[in-house]
Parts: structure tokens; C-alpha cells; sequence
């Protein structure tokens, strides 16, 4: 197994998942707000149904030696979602994606860390760009996407989901970032 990297912003820690976050999760999955951006699936998932995507992010750190982190509220420690490399067999391109619990969004906690995964993708992988994956309604994501310097370069037909939208985040685009600003300023 991979030894995942522990990041800190000044709000959130993103950090392995572990076994405790398999409840937190699951409630997440069972939300059809959190479901229809990110899942095959398009709605809620059930219990079985969630078990895959869940199982999948360790595998992925294992395999890749990337994946997504569990991203939690320094303040408190309760899990607010995850976010991360994801590039998966058959993907367009390398993409940082985020799914903020529905309880969280709102809070800037997505683009927060999702800077810290842009920043750790540039210094261990070397990536000059990364894309995110939006589906055209998801205007929230997209805001997300435009604060970390993404621009819409293309589509892309998701086999049995549909189109989702291609934004791109080029480094040099990130780096002229309020976002950027403030992950430096905060030592991260």
C-alpha cells in the first residue's frame, strides 16, 4: 500500500480514508444532491450500490499512487467530503475532482482543496494541467473550477452517463489565482 499524504489548508485536512469514514460516506451517497454530479448512477445510491465508489479511492492510492483524499474540518475533525487525482482506465484526461458533503458546500472548502491537490499534483507528478469533469448543470462546480483558473475547453460523453463538460486548469492559469494567493499565504 502507498503511504498517502497528509495535506493541510488553514481550514482542512485531507488525509487517507479510513473505516470510519465508510458511515459518513454512505449518508452522502444516499443524498440525491450529493449522487447526481458524481455517480454512474445519476440519483441516490443505496447501501450496495455505494459500497464500489467508496472501495475504490484506496485501490486507486494503491494502484496509481494517487487518488483522492478524505478531506476533513480541522476545527472539528467530522469529514466534509473528498476530492483528489482521479484518472481512472478510459478517463479523457488526469482530472482533481471534489464532492463536498451536502451539508458543507457552500463554504469554499472545495476549491480550498482542491488547490492543495493542484499544488501537490504540480510538485509530486509534475503535472503542467489538470481538467475537471462538470456536468453542464452543476453550476457550483464550475464556479469551483473558474476560481482555481479552469477554463471550458471541450466535452466529453461519459459511456451510459452522457456529456459532462471538459474545464481545464492550467498551472501558469492557477498560479495568477486569488486561490493560489491564499494557499501560499497560508503556508499550505
Amino acid at each position: 500500500m502507498t503511504d498517502i499524504p497528509t495535506l493541510l489548508t488553514p481550514r482542512l485536512t485531507l488525509r487517507a480514508q479510513r473505516p470510519d469514514d465508510t458511515e459518513p460516506l454512505m449518508a452522502a451517497f444516499a443524498d440525491e444532491g450529493f449522487s447526481r454530479f458524481i455517480t454512474r448512477e445519476r440519483r441516490a445510491l443505496s447501501r450496495a450500490e455505494a459500497w464500489r465508489p467508496i472501495a475504490v479511492v484506496p485501490g486507486m492510492w494503491a494502484a496509481n499512487g494517487y487518488g483522492n483524499w478524505m478531506v476533513e474540518e480541522r476545527a472539528t475533525g467530522q469529514p466534509v467530503g473528498r476530492l483528489g487525482p482521479w484518472n481512472p482506465e478510459g478517463w479523457p484526461d488526469f482530472e482533481i475532482g471534489w464532492s463536498i458533503f451536502p451539508q458543507h458546500q457552500g463554504k469554499g472548502y472545495a476549491a480550498e482543496g482542491a488547490a492543495a491537490a493542484l499544488a501537490w499534483v504540480r510538485e509530486t507528478l509534475g503535472r503542467d494541467y489538470v481538467i475537471h469533469l462538470i456536468d453542464p448543470a452543476n453550476t457550483a462546480s464550475e464556479k469551483v473550477a473558474t476560481r482555481l483558473g479552469a477554463t471550458l475547453t471541450g466535452s466529453w460523453d461519459i459511456p451510459d452517463v452522457g456529456s459532462v463538460n471538459i474545464w481545464t486548469t492550467r498551472w501558469e492559469n492557477f498560479t495568477r489565482t486569488e486561490i493560489y494567493a491564499q494557499h501560499l499565504s497560508a503556508g499550505a
